[in-house]
């Protein structure tokens, strides 16, 4: 028997997104879209330091998602897939993952740049994003080798309602 895991919410992330049919599909489509993550102030505390990245990893829960299906036609493409080869939201976990540019660091409160979250959503973790560590080159894209342009253009659907 596979235990349950209980992750405790770090704080709300806040977005002109209200509705998924306003977000983009990743956060290069919203490159100049501000929003703030509030962290509880019980977690204030972890945030030291932070201001001196450019850049972090927001990790969250695609709370307003129900589904979960192990294959799925993703945004970009008109074929089903594995579910863990897309980044669709109907994934068992519900976990999403955006990295986002780090504006400022105020208090509780962090205002970053290039959100692609909806309004609302439960913040699990804050990671910050390091090239050195991060960046791997020559890195392959499988299926979706297509032109990542298209992102830019691109908002959500109800397909993973």
């Amino acid at each position: 028997m596979v235990p349950r895991v209980t992750i405790q919410t770090i704080g709300i992330v806040h977005s002109p997104y209200h509705t998924r049919e306003e977000m983009p599909i990743q956060p290069p489509g919203a490159a100049y879209v501000e929003g703030t993550v509030e962290v509880f102030s019980r977690y204030a505390g972890g945030l030291a330091d932070l201001d001196g990245f450019s850049h972090i990893y927001l990790i969250y829960r695609f709370h307003r998602t129900r589904t979960v299906r192990m294959r799925v036609i993703p945004f970009l493409d008109t074929v089903y897939r594995g579910v863990f080869a897309t980044r669709s939201p109907s994934r068992p976990a519900h976990i999403g993952l955006s990295i986002v540019e780090l504006l400022a660091v105020d208090g509780n409160r962090l205002r970053v740049r290039g959100i692609d979250i909806l309004d609302g959503t439960p913040l699990l973790d804050i990671k910050p994003y390091v090239p050195g560590f991060d960046d791997r080159r020559g890195a392959r894209t499988g299926w979706l080798s297509a032109d990542m342009k298209r992102i830019r253009r691109q908002r959500t659907d109800d397909r993973f309602s």
